[in-house]
């Protein structure tokens, strides 16, 4: 009884990390070493390293995204906004002689703007959460371009191929800086009043003013942190291919990242917020991403999954679908009940 009282009360902490695991044995059966890794040159390689190494910047993305959904929203604009953050690190590079520090600056500012742009539409006009950042999600992607003028500006930096693809303690210098983006703002969320607060405008945003929770304020700046790791995701992609692609940076980059919450059993209704289980979510998205394509699969398979993922954990989440279930198992619990006392009965009644 006491195994089963425990399942029951981390059953949406055990479904997901379950998952991961299942997912990876599952791959790692399919493909001869997936599981192996080795050293080389001080740093760490294999396929585990790579998933973590590709997972970084959803990563990211998906910690800003988890606090917007909590607050009851959505942004769409985040890959718009990592295609803009990129295009400001790779001209920046490219046409001025400003420190590396200093472009790093401007293009994280850029981020933050793109998110108090969406803040502002959402806390102070009242918009629509998918309707004010799917402005800029169709916008986003405009200014990118006039930034690069419809180029793909390349660039040399050797601070930021180190950001992109450098190591320090035999792991990638982008997973470090992804662990202490998480742990900085698990730290924040649950060890201040913020994460509270920040539920609590989620769960009901007119009872957390009757308290004197300040929902706007915190709207506006759940959307601004997300849009500043949707420009850390950017500089870091940038980084990465050593330029700025503003027609194909961060694209579907935010599909991913609602399915890693949705995928950590936080609702869409806000309310809830599931930082570690979201970074697992991510994790599977990732592991399902290079099953896909080392199983010889066409790459666009993995957009179909995904989507296929999303529907399946919506119908799981709706109401009518788990008061089915709840009336099916208390069903088969009285049928049950009821077998057993008409088999006591009987054992009594058969007594002489």
């Amino acid at each position: 009884m006491k195994k089963n009282n425990f399942l029951y009360k981390h059953q949406k902490t055990l479904a997901p990390l379950l998952s991961l695991v299942l997912i990876i044995l599952v791959t790692a059966s399919i493909t001869p070493g997936f599981l192996s890794i080795k050293i080389v040159d001080g740093h760490l390689f294999g396929s585990l390293l790579d998933i973590l190494h590709r997972a970084t910047p959803t990563a990211l993305v998906a910690l800003g995204m988890a606090l917007v959904i909590g607050t009851r929203g959505i942004d769409l604009s985040v890959g718009a906004v990592i295609a803009i953050s990129g295009a400001v690190t790779a001209v920046l590079t490219v046409n001025t002689d400003f420190p590396v520090w200093l472009v790093v600056l401007c293009a994280l500012g850029t981020g933050v703007v793109c998110g108090l742009w969406n803040g502002i539409l959402v806390s102070v006009f009242n918009i629509q959460p998918i309707v004010a950042t799917l402005i800029l999600m169709v916008a986003g992607r405009g200014i990118a371009q006039m930034i690069t003028e419809g180029q793909i500006v390349t660039f040399h930096s050797d601070v930021l191929d180190a950001i992109g693809n450098g190591y320090f303690l035999a792991f990638p210098i982008r997973v470090w800086i992804a662990i202490g983006m998480i742990v900085l703002t698990v730290l924040v969320m649950r060890k201040t009043a913020l994460g509270l607060f920040i539920e609590a405008v989620g769960a009901n945003v007119r009872a957390s003013r009757l308290v004197g929770i300040e929902a706007r304020l915190l709207v506006l700046s759940a959307y601004v942190f997300s849009g500043f790791c949707a420009a850390m995701s950017g500089i870091i992609l940038a980084a990465d291919i050593r330029g700025a692609d503003a027609n194909n940076a961060g694209l579907w980059l935010e599909l991913d990242a609602i399915l890693a919450v949705v995928l950590a059993g936080a609702s869409l209704a806000g309310g809830r917020i599931y930082l570690l289980l979201t970074i697992v979510g991510v994790l599977i998205i990732q592991t399902l991403t290079t099953a896909i394509l080392t199983s010889g699969l066409p790459a666009q398979y993995n957009l179909v999954v995904k989507a296929t993922i999303i529907l399946a954990v919506l119908l799981i989440q709706s109401p009518k679908t788990r008061q089915w279930l709840s009336g099916f198992f208390s069903k088969n619990k009285n049928a049950g009940k009821s077998s057993a006392g008409e088999a006591s009965t009987d054992k009594r009644s058969a007594k002489p």
